[in-house]
């Protein structure tokens, strides 16, 4: 079933006005991708009657955010003078081993990063204490919900409530971001963010960093963070954070494409009932041929900001390469971390990591066509 009431935006703005009791939301730039996103939803997402409340939910509590930041700001003004560092942005197509990588450098203690908590809540709550103890508990009960809606989710990505997390999920906010594309059937807002200038949302995604570094006074170290989201913005990421170089992650799209695809069609079945996964698997082999095309012109200008690790070689020798990233970093590892990563591999393998059966035909797509659409890449990175 699919619903017939349509979201709709000042209804979405008064929700989040009525809901906080703030009325600035700060620069208007968002309302371009927020009006393209809710009209791509009305039109494309074919939302069903619980997809439409989680959706105007999650909308609303976006925007909410959006106020309380700026009310933040304006209370605490110093926030604003915070310095943010970020080491590496880890990115490369989804389902390339950049998780793995991800979470095994956050566990270095030279690094911080973004934590599943936090992204999901990075404001204090009302007369919460240093310990973020109401925000996590929080984190925690969605997280279980997200399963329930989701069963088969964990089988395909390992999310962990206090673990290091994509900070794509922090430019959610901006309502400029892969992760609506990946939730939801809305292919005319994916092909709007493919050539949107995204310089503003990079700008609040340092906002967002410098309010999680100001609840932290000892919070200081370089950030490595991680979304694929970023290879849609490659030249905003080196222009806004000077010292960041990405760690492009590579595996061979034959295997990459269709199991993003299987993700998709899992997470996107919370919110309709007509996923067509032959439309999913179509839509995000064009995309991100496109994407890893555009890439290439960007890495050619910079290519010293780049660091390349293959898949094979996260899976094989994790140890070796993490080792190698942080070196190239100007990071060096010692003993501290070693331990740090031996550490997370131990838990790493007591971790939910299920298996998950596909194949590119169940998506429309074959090997041998993904070979032929991707050989400009692979010839090059694999």
């Amino acid at each position: 079933m699919t619903v017939t009431t349509e979201l709709n935006v000042p209804d979405l703005l008064g929700r989040a006005s009525a809901k906080t009791g703030l009325a600035d939301f700060g620069d208007d730039w968002f309302r371009e991708p927020l009006d393209v996103l809710v009209r791509s939803l009305n039109t494309e997402a074919s939302l069903s009657p619980l997809g439409f409340e989680l959706t105007r939910h999650r909308l609303t509590a976006l925007l909410a955010d959006r106020l309380r930041l700026r009310e933040l700001q304006r209370n605490h003004p110093e926030v604003l003078d915070v310095e943010v560092r970020v080491a590496a942005e880890i990115c490369g197509l989804p389902r390339t081993g950049s998780t793995l990588l991800h979470r095994l450098l956050a566990a270095s203690p030279q690094v911080t990063s973004t934590l599943s908590w936090e992204v999901a809540y990075p404001l204090p709550f009302p007369g919460e204490g240093p310990d973020a103890e109401r925000r996590k508990s929080r984190a925690r009960e969605r997280m279980q919900v997200f399963a329930q809606l989701s069963p088969d989710f964990g089988d395909l990505h390992t999310v962990v409530w206090d673990g290091p997390e994509e900070d794509v999920l922090l430019l959610d906010r901006t309502f400029v971001s892969m992760s609506f594309d990946s939730f939801y059937w809305v292919p005319s807002y994916g092909d709007w963010l493919r050539s949107a200038d995204q310089r503003p949302a990079y700008r609040e995604l340092r906002e967002w960093l410098q309010v999680l570094q100001w609840q932290h006074a000892d919070r200081s170290l370089p950030w490595v963070l991680k979304s694929p989201h970023h290879l849609t913005a490659v030249d905003t990421v080196l222009d806004e954070f000077p010292d960041c170089r990405i760690v492009m992650t590579h595996r061979s799209p034959v295997n990459a494409v269709p199991s993003y695809a299987s993700m998709v069609r899992a997470m996107s079945a919370q919110y309709s009932e007509n996923v067509d996964p032959v439309h999913i698997g179509r839509y995000w082999s064009g995309r991100f041929a496109r994407t890893l095309r555009g890439f290439a012109s960007a890495r050619s200008a910079r290519p010293e900001r780049f660091v390349d690790v293959r898949f094979a070689d996260t899976v094989s020798r994790p140890l070796d390469v993490a080792r190698e990233v942080l070196t190239a970093l100007g990071l060096p590892p010692g003993p501290a971390d070693d331990a740090a990563f031996e550490a997370y591999l131990t838990r790493n393998r007591t971790e939910r990591h299920g298996s998950h059966s596909y194949s590119p035909a169940d998506f429309g797509l074959s090997e041998d066509r993904l070979r032929t659409d991707f050989a400009f890449y692979s010839e090059v990175y694999l």
